[in-house]
């Protein structure tokens, strides 16, 4: 299959994260992350320094590090009150599905080191079945993938920097069916697309017990092309050719950790600026074969998305119990980048906290093994707009997230 995807699909897919991140990220790909809110950029002692800041592999044990983890994801379904018409009341459904993710970190080479991850770093599946908001959102799913190889150089004992190129695929479906609200339109689009952006990171550790670091992630614009299928009345009247362009957005990275308690304990702070001002507009084309008025439309027209630039506040405390364990904790506050006037049912998305814990266990000189959990508690929200765009209150929005994984060195 060539670059096909679902055009409009974008106004969701871009929405992939609602019960994980502002806007569409997930930034849990491994124990330690999940354990600790995503606080987990200045002290990275795992092989996934190698996504999470690859500057910080300069300072591993110099083999081979790898590990691989698997995380269980849960949506709760998403409740919906109408302000003025009961029948309109409706719930998403229950979403499970599993993420699983690599990483790899070579020994130093002359100062150098380098590592490989493979992650899913936005994800979506949103459905509804009842008819107000199948008309806009019926199914939305992506599925993503990262292939993302790193290099790190040790410039003395307290500078490090590093880098990446990022390899995205992407898949996606999106069906919405207004006919049971009386708006006799359908779309059903599903397809698939590769991009490529890069990573840059910095750690500078003045002493063995505190660390500054700062990585950033560039904006990946997705320019999709593929097939669309839309239906007037039952008829389909398109199938064809498809394009659209949206932003998947840069992220800045800044974060401190401290190590007390004779090297047991470890405090970090980071702080996430998502770039979302440059999800201004969702504008697609069709193939010259697109003319029905009523389809221009609903799926031709420019549709204005106006997100803000949105930021989160993270904090994560890891501490050694002993030789054998390790506990962490985590607390985040995310902010959402969706106004709302442009707030649909493909993204019900709010104002969250997040709540985390983990534990590690040492089984041998080389093997540790770890479990963590992840609350994402979504903030009630109420929009007053226009149908077949929601008027009224979203509640019961939250993500639990289990990662389990495996860190082998040799």
């Amino acid at each position: 299959m060539k670059k096909k995807i679902a055009v409009v699909a974008l106004t969701g897919i871009l929405a992939a994260g609602p019960a994980f991140a502002s806007g569409y990220r997930i930034p849990e790909q491994s124990v330690n992350s999940t354990a600790l809110s995503g606080a987990y950029v200045a002290n990275t002692p795992g092989a996934d320094a190698s996504y999470y800041n690859p500057a910080n592999m300069s300072w591993l044990e110099n083999k081979w590090q790898t590990e691989a983890s698997l995380t269980w994801i849960n949506l709760a379904s998403i409740e919906y009150t109408d302000n003025a018409v009961a029948s309109r009341n409706s719930g998403s459904r229950t979403e499970d599905f599993a993420m699983p993710n690599l990483h790899v970190v070579s020994p130093e080479y002359n100062n150098f080191r380098f590592g490989l991850s493979v992650v899913s770093p936005y994800g979506l599946s949103k459905r509804w079945d009842n008819a107000f908001p199948r008309s806009t959102a019926e199914e939305f799913t992506l599925k993503t993938y990262e292939l993302n190889p790193t290099i790190s150089y040790k410039i003395n004992n307290e500078l490090s920097i590093g880098g990446g190129v990022r390899v995205l695929y992407a898949e996606g479906v999106v069906k919405s069916n207004g006919a049971g609200i009386g708006l006799p339109i359908a779309r059903d689009m599903t397809g698939d697309t590769t991009e490529y952006g890069y990573n840059l990171a910095l750690t500078y550790r003045p002493s063995d017990n505190l660390a500054f670091a700062a990585t950033y992630r560039s904006k990946i614009d997705m320019n999709i092309e593929g097939d669309a299928r839309l239906s007037l009345s039952g008829n389909q009247l398109y199938n064809g050719y498809a394009e659209v362009s949206v932003p998947a957005p840069a992220v800045l990275s800044l974060a401190t950790s401290y190590t007390c308690n004779s090297g047991k304990t470890t405090a970090e702070f980071t702080y996430d600026k998502t770039f979302w001002n440059a999800y201004d507009k969702l504008d697609f084309n069709y193939g010259p074969t697109l003319t029905n008025s009523t389809l221009i439309l609903y799926f031709d027209n420019p549709k204005a998305k106006n997100w803000s630039n949105s930021d989160a506040f993270r904090f994560g405390l890891t501490h050694k119990v002993n030789t054998q364990w390790t506990v962490m904790a985590g607390f985040a506050i995310d902010k959402t980048p969706v106004p709302d006037q442009t707030l649909g049912f493909e993204l019900p998305d709010s104002n969250a906290k997040i709540y985390s814990c983990g534990v590690r266990y040492q089984a041998s000189e080389n093997l540790n093994i770890g479990a963590a959990y992840l609350f994402d508690d979504k903030e009630s929200r109420t929009v007053a707009n226009a149908a077949p765009n929601p008027n009224g209150t979203f509640d019961n929005s939250a993500a639990h997230l289990v990662t389990a994984g495996l860190q082998y060195r040799f």
